[in-house]
């Protein structure tokens, strides 16, 4: 991704969410509470049933660089106010993404300077909103966001920009990047056609793991790049035909020797050499969907070389093509997916796994703090499905304003 990628298509993150309160397929809402005429306020809160505090904690990049705990520091501030179409949303869960790193360093947009909130989505509980909003959502709400600031224990989000979900279950949280990831790009850019042959690096990671179960669901033959025998059998549990823990088997070899005839579509996050792998095992017309390269984040250019010089004669020798992705250029598709995911998911139809890092060395994600933990976690490659962060137990006493 460039890094005038997010500077033209970042600042509408929230507006890719799309319909904003209407009803998704297969989401029940629950019960709405009623709320007294507040008309003379421009805004509300919910002092009492959500004990707002006067203050809360938020990581904020402080100084731009890939090492994220470098550039970020856990900061204390005023709980923010919503403005007329905001909700002030007290986060449960929050999720870690590759791309965080990249946001740290300012690749996405390179005329924002530091001071800058971190983190991109978030699920929680809505504690205050402003009149517009209260049209459509009132306090006790639970929604999920995607968009800038998530890693906070208050975050205000515009209510068009919210999803309204039944439960704070961090599995729907899982739906809103990872997710729509890989069901939009399979869909738009992957052609996927019954039978074919389709190859997803990073198989059993946060996005991986959705590529895995859409290329089954349309009756492809599924390959899933992995880094353990854990991985391996978790792979298998939904649906991929052929794991490769590449530390115990060689993924270059294997992949010649079972799959001579070559791949016809490629989900690929990895980079660098792992993408040079990807186009030489394309198939003749092979589709090759490029939605991230992790492997270089890291560095300082934040890009992983490759060897580019012979692209365009590999690709012509097989009529090949490599298609990028990036989320927010797809915003007309955001609700059918994210609708059509949920009812999946209610349906025991799609696993929405989660690594809240129960097995890690210093255990579960809990609080901002551990959100630098979870970071470095996920970049050691040691997470299975989608990384998550507990911001606050579903009962939190703090003092009120």
């Amino acid at each position: 991704m460039s890094r005038s990628l997010f500077a033209r298509h970042g600042r509408r993150a929230f507006s890719v969410i799309g319909g904003g309160t209407e009803a998704l397929s297969g989401v029940h809402p629950v019960a709405r509470r009623s709320i007294i005429d507040l008309s003379y306020s421009a805004h509300f809160m919910d002092f009492k049933g959500s004990s707002i505090p006067s203050s809360m904690r938020k990581l904020v990049v402080t100084k731009l660089s890939p090492n994220f705990k470098e550039a970020v520091s856990l900061q204390t501030g005023p709980v923010p106010t919503p403005g007329d179409g905001d909700l002030l949303v007290r986060n449960r869960f929050v999720g870690i993404n590759a791309s965080d790193i990249n946001y740290s360093a300012g690749r996405y947009d390179p005329s924002v300077k530091p001071p800058f909130d971190a983190g991109f989505e978030g699920i929680g509980e809505v504690v205050g909103l402003g009149l517009s909003a209260s049209s459509h959502y009132t306090v006790g709400d639970t929604v999920a966001y995607f968009g800038n600031g998530a890693f906070a224990e208050y975050t205000v989000v515009p209510a068009k920009g919210s999803v309204p979900v039944p439960s704070v279950k961090p599995e729907f949280l899982t739906l809103l990047v990872s997710g729509a990831t890989a069901y939009i790009a399979l869909k738009r850019l992957g052609d996927l056609a019954k039978g074919e042959t389709v190859l997803v690096t990073a198989a059993a990671g946060g996005t991986g793991q959705f590529a895995v179960q859409f290329a089954k669901q349309a009756g492809c033959h599924v390959v899933g790049t992995c880094s353990s025998n854990e991985k391996a059998g978790f792979l298998k549990t939904i649906g991929c035909d052929r794991p490769i823990n590449y530390t115990s088997e060689d993924l270059a070899k294997t992949l010649r020797k079972e799959y001579p005839r070559g791949m016809d579509v490629v989900y690929e996050s990895v980079g660098g050499s792992v993408f040079d792998l990807a186009v030489n095992s394309l198939a003749n017309k092979g589709r090759l969907i490029v939605i991230g390269f992790i492997s270089g984040y890291q560095t300082a250019s934040g890009i992983p070389s490759i060897k580019g010089g012979t692209l365009p004669v590999k690709l012509l020798q097989k009529s090949a093509s490599v298609r990028g992705f990036f989320l927010p250029h797809f915003p007309d598709d955001y609700k059918e997916a994210l609708g059509s995911m949920m009812q999946m998911f209610s349906q025991g139809k799609l696993v929405c796994e989660l690594d809240c890092g129960d097995l890690s060395q210093d255990g579960r994600f809990v609080g901002l703090e551990s959100v630098f933990r979870a970071v470095d976690y996920m970049y050691a490659g040691k997470n299975l499905g989608k990384v998550v962060v507990e911001v606050a137990p579903p009962n939190v006493s703090n003092s009120k304003l």
